[in-house]
């Protein structure tokens, strides 16, 4: 149980845009408020230009007559525009939401009827032309605003839209007309006042909207700088969609109470060198992107030189002896000791240093569970990675592992001011003033979202005996074999996907006497596997049906299954033809599976898994780059594991 503490003042009574005020009053021009990397170089804005740049798109928001309550879309990728136009719309009274870029036309269109919303920001030609494409459906739309102006030349004459530096100028001009207008409707708002809707991950169908106050981010912003003892100017990197909940819980709420500086990349390809670059004190992503990296040190580590390969494995099992030691509080021997600091110098430095890393006080992985292996490699070579866990409807992370604290297999312990129970089902139960308002538009849904004021986590878990939170998994999820045996499919999926050569796992069982898995192939490391072995293949699924694949990918589920009860080892499994895909509904746009979706999409496959066969022909659709949907019809072999 966590236990409440007296309230801080981090701007708790503040609206999002009033913090944002008093921070340009307080530290004005003396300190940096944003980073961005363009062209190669640091532009930096402090909170004075932070400030006005709000105020100007504010001005701009009301020329575009948007009114108090309204609902503000907003398509934008990791770029100061972001915070600057999400925190004009709330000082103006407005609700934003936040969608995709990765999202299509049509998903797109949902989602802005959904909201009735008449001002749309996007960040491209790409977000122009997909609302273009669905334009006669939006007619509520008074205007659609871009960013970035590249290719838009022959848009210029259509009055629909109005780029982003002409919205600036026409806010400036407001501004200087109507002096106090953007101040007045600022001092109007209220902490328990809507600041923002965000998608949830829509697993089991369409995504429910959950609406969070000023109130629910600037409480989470409290307990995480109490907790983390985070200090202004401190580094936060912006490199999760601002769709996503964590970069919402830090661009709205931390990094402005906080008064921390928010960096943004140049793209996506040069993160690991912008963290060399600005060397963060802190990070938050997601399980895939942990899982992504250890693969690919694993990769490069396995094509190295006999010399590095052997002080790298050396390394690993030196650091990861330590760590245990360290994670039971057992005495650790000095040669140990003198081995990791060794090892240290000659191995983790070095390496943590060309990811990008080596600066770190903190990483956290959440949103999807994640191996415990891949959490135990990164500590092993230096990396203070922890499990966190939390959600959309509680404002963000509430539950982190105190760093003198860390268990591989558990998220932790509650933040200050958040108290967490299990109920007699096992679901897990948070109480907090970060948990968020309501469903939008769902009376029922929200009622069913609380429990006696305790919010209704989905998911099941335990609490052991140092009061560490452990995550069995969605309660919903949990399945029973035909024993009436249960277990938690991530629990499988996580320990297969901690392989290089394994992107993607969908763990089946229910109600069957065995387990099975559907596995898609990591085409990047598989393909370079394969070419070191001058094994030819033209396309994915040229790859997957390649004999020696399947080989290697036995090999690496038959590594899991050693690890793992009897009740819970992976029986047999197929390659699936084609990677799992958002814009086929197979997955979220946050990457999570949806389930029930592909148990019905590949029920042929997975049927044949349980009967005596050793493949099964199948017609499939694919979607291209174009767009375009084809069938193609292949044969998938079912591989059985000793």
């Amino acid at each position: 149980m966590g236990i409440v503490t007296q309230k801080q003042s981090y701007g708790y009574n503040l609206t999002i845009p009033q913090i944002l005020t008093e921070n340009a009053v307080k530290y004005g021009e003396t300190k940096t408020a944003i980073r961005e990397k363009a062209y190669g170089i640091w532009q930096r804005y402090s909170w004075s230009g932070y400030n006005s740049y709000m105020k100007k798109t504010a001005g701009g928001f009301a020329v575009l007559d948007l009114q108090r309550g309204e609902t503000v879309c907003l398509n934008l990728e990791n770029h100061p525009e972001w915070l600057f136009c999400e925190i004009a719309a709330h000082a103006l009274g407005a609700i934003t939401l936040n969608l995709f870029t990765s999202s299509i036309a049509e998903e797109l269109c949902t989602s802005i009827k959904r909201v009735n919303s008449s001002i749309i920001v996007v960040q491209d030609q790409e977000q122009v032309d997909k609302l273009l494409e669905v334009k006669e459906k939006l007619p509520q739309i008074k205007k659609v605003v871009y960013i970035d102006p590249t290719g838009m030349t022959s848009y210029e004459n259509d009055s629909w839209l109005i780029s982003y530096a002409r919205l600036l100028k026409e806010g400036e001009k407001f501004n200087s007309e109507n002096n106090c207008f953007v101040d007045e409707e600022i001092k109007k708002g209220r902490p328990d006042d809507i600041a923002v809707m965000i998608q949830t991950s829509g697993t089991t169908g369409i995504p429910k909207l959950a609406v969070l106050s000023h109130r629910n981010f600037t409480q989470m912003a409290v307990q995480w700088i109490d907790s983390a003892g985070i200090k202004p100017e401190e580094n936060w990197l912006s490199m999760s969609p601002p769709a996503w909940i964590v970069d919402q819980m830090w661009g709205m709420g931390v990094a402005l109470s906080g008064a921390m500086t928010m960096n943004f990349p140049e793209t996506a390809e040069t993160v690991i060198e912008d963290f060399r670059e600005i060397g963060p004190s802190m990070l938050i992503t997601a399980s895939r992107f942990w899982e992504d990296m250890a693969s690919r040190i694993r990769v490069k580590i396995s094509d190295a030189g006999w010399i590095k390969k052997k002080l790298f494995y050396s390394g690993e099992k030196i650091g990861k002896a330590y760590v245990n030691k360290k994670a039971k509080k057992a005495v650790i021997p000095l040669s140990l000791k003198i081995l990791y600091k060794l090892m240290s110098i000659v191995v983790y430095h070095p390496l943590l240093d060309r990811i990008g890393c080596s600066r770190f006080r903190s990483a956290f992985t959440g949103g999807h569970p994640i191996s415990p292996d891949v959490i135990l490699f990164f500590r092993a070579i230096g990396l203070n990675l922890k499990q966190c866990y939390g959600l959309t409807e509680a404002g963000g992370i509430f539950q982190i592992q105190p760093d003198n604290e860390v268990k591989l297999e558990t998220v932790g312990k509650p933040l200050p001011q958040t108290e967490v129970k299990i109920a007699d089902d096992q679901e897990v139960l948070v109480r907090s003033e970060a948990n968020f308002s309501g469903y939008y538009d769902d009376y029922q849904a929200t009622q069913a979202a609380y429990d006696n004021g305790w919010l209704k986590t989905g998911d099941a878990g335990y609490i052991d005996n140092d009061g560490h939170l452990l995550i069995i998994g969605r309660k919903e999820d949990i399945i029973r074999n035909k024993s009436g045996e249960a277990f938690s499919p991530d629990f499988i999926e996580t320990r297969l996907k901690f392989s290089p050569y394994i992107k993607e796992a969908v763990i089946f069982g229910e109600g069957r006497p065995f387990i099975t898995v559907m596995i898609n192939i990591d085409m990047g490391n598989v393909g370079n596997w394969a070419e070191d072995r001058m094994i030819p293949y033209t396309t994915y699924m040229d790859l997957t049906q390649q004999p020696s694949v399947e080989e290697l990918i036995l090999k690496e589920v038959c590594k899991v299954n050693e690890q793992l009860p009897d009740v819970m080892k992976v029986k047999k499994f197929t390659l699936l033809y084609k990677l799992l895909d958002a814009d086929e509904e197979e997955l979220t746009r946050t990457g999570k599976v949806r389930r029930r979706f592909v148990y019905g999409l590949y029920i042929k496959i997975i049927e044949s898994m349980y009967r005596d066969e050793k493949n099964v022909k199948v017609i499939g659709k694919i979607r291209y780059r174009d767009g375009r949907i084809g069938e193609i019809e292949t044969t998938v072999n079912i591989i059985r594991v000793s």
